[in-house]
């Protein structure tokens, strides 16, 4: 079944359901979007842009968002805290008066409480060491440990610096195995050295 879902164009930015991701609303018709869902169901779907221009196309998928913590401004501006929901797949834009784009969409049924194999946490845990060293990152690691192979995967490919596209591609993988395997991969190429020491990145 299909739903209209407001949207947030946010270049580099995606949300996994189960996750937060906290944003700071200042742009008048993202504002408009915000107090719109603030008087509805509290819902906002963080999707990226293909480009940074103005009501550039979309990319594919998104995520579904419920706002939870929220400060409102004096100045109209907002402090808002989404919680992941479930991925989305947009079907087609819509044609709207509102100043805030908005989807018609289909939501994702992601399967709850996926898992890798010990050999296949062990081998993220390892490059991801290895990433946060080269990058000078400090972790505190035996938190790490402790989180479900779902959070820590996902929460991993929300925060992880790479381009648009990379990001992209990590939220749309099918499932939590696909996703570890592509981290892996895009950790190792972002860790390449070209002449010893210029770090490629995946612009």
């Amino acid at each position: 079944m299909s739903t209209r879902i407001p949207i947030f164009p946010l270049p580099g930015a995606i949300l996994f359901p189960g996750l937060q991701l906290p944003l700071h609303i200042f742009e008048p018709r993202y504002r408009d979007l915000v107090g719109s869902a603030l008087a509805k169901d509290r819902l906002i779907g963080i999707i990226q842009p293909q480009t940074s221009k103005d009501r550039a196309p979309l990319y594919a998928m998104g995520c579904l968002g419920r706002i939870g913590d929220v400060e409102a401004l004096e100045d109209g501006r907002y402090n808002i805290v989404l919680n992941g929901e479930a991925r989305f797949r947009v079907l087609r834009e819509l044609d709207v008066t509102t100043t805030f784009r908005q989807v018609e969409a289909e939501l994702i049924e992601d399967r709850e409480g996926q898992t890798l194999s010990s050999v296949e946490r062990a081998g993220f845990e390892f490059e991801a060491r290895r990433f946060a060293d080269m990058q000078g990152y400090s972790v505190d690691w035996d938190s790490v440990s402790r989180l479900d192979d779902e959070t820590l995967i996902n929460g991993v490919s929300q925060i992880a610096p790479f381009d648009a596209a990379s990001k992209q591609a990590l939220l749309e993988a099918s499932n939590l195995r696909e996703r570890c395997e592509l981290m892996i991969q895009l950790m190792q190429f972002f860790a390449l050295r070209d002449d010893g020491d210029e770090i490629v990145t995946l612009q």
